[in-house]
């Protein structure tokens, strides 16, 4: 079957110019020789337009040049369509383009699609909103929310997010249930990582895989804040081992483990994020 492709745009995130990315994405498609289109990205994540186009022009892939957020809504959107997904990274963090190995450099990321390199990858569910990459409650969360209503995108802006929240932030109550331990905790995050990425390279989950089938799970319980931030800085750096979730250590400073799905009842409606972008927080999350 010939390839056809669509590229969806999201126009404002990031910090790169999309007219220029644009451009160097069509100019190289047209060598290719493979029939391609744009369309913008849509604020309410519902790509169901596209299904009649994809059927009737025989679309074989759709390609995401925007961040995780943007991905995780195209991919949940048309998942059921006969497609395959790409992504040219374009966000501020790009935690599932750079966990698969995806160059920012749009010329590159292009070489992997144009040779139809392709994988198998998992996703979750939180409650019913789909997840591609990471899930987060409390502390990063916050951050999210806050960095979603700031003026600038990038690097910079989110650093300074993380510094102004670090000063006010408090831990939360969890209950946290699975196939055969259930525990409380005083946390001031919980990171959900289908990836090993946080985004920007920076590491939450050392030994997560894209296709493993588990999602790795790190809770950063209630300590001093200076301890707080030593202990995330050892997972970061990979130096905390994995438990099993058999055997876990409710009493640790980090704990890390893996498992095929989750129960989290969120006692203080600490905030939430999917893949970087702030949802509404609920008190009851399955995750799987």
């Amino acid at each position: 079957m010939r390839r056809k492709i669509i590229y969806i745009v999201n126009p404002v995130s990031g910090t790169s110019a999309k007219d220029s990315v644009q451009n160097t994405i069509a100019a190289e498609t047209l060598k290719s020789g493979i029939p391609f289109q744009f369309f913008p990205s849509v604020a309410d994540g519902n790509y169901s337009f596209l299904e009649e186009i994809i059927l009737t022009d025989k679309i074989t892939d759709i390609i995401i040049v925007g961040g995780d957020g943007t991905v995780s809504q195209v991919v949940d959107s048309l998942a059921k369509m006969p497609v395959q997904f790409g992504i040219i990274p374009g966000g501020s963090g790009n935690g599932l383009a750079f966990g698969a190995g995806i160059s920012k450099t749009p010329k590159k990321a292009l070489e992997i699609i144009f040779k139809n390199h392709t994988q198998r990858i998992d996703g979750f569910r939180v409650n019913k909103r789909f997840a591609c990459m990471l899930c987060g409650i409390g502390f990063d969360a916050q951050v999210a929310h806050d960095f979603a209503k700031a003026d600038q995108r990038g690097l910079s802006t989110y650093v300074k997010k993380v510094f102004s929240n670090f000063f006010t932030a408090k831990s939360y109550s969890f209950k946290i249930k699975l196939n055969n331990k259930t525990f409380t905790t005083e946390a001031y995050f919980i990171s959900i990582a289908n990836s090993n990425q946080f985004g920007n390279n920076f590491t939450i989950a050392p030994k997560a895989s894209l296709s493993d089938g588990n999602i790795d799970v790190v809770i950063v319980t209630d300590q001093s804040k200076l301890t707080m931030l030593y202990n995330t800085m050892m997972q970061v750096g990979g130096l905390n081992s994995l438990q099993k979730k058999e055997n876990i250590n409710e009493n640790k400073s980090v704990i890390y483990f893996q498992t095929s799905e989750i129960s989290i009842s969120n006692y203080n409606e600490a905030p939430l994020h999917i893949d970087g972008e702030p949802v509404e927080t609920e008190k009851n999350y399955i995750l799987l």
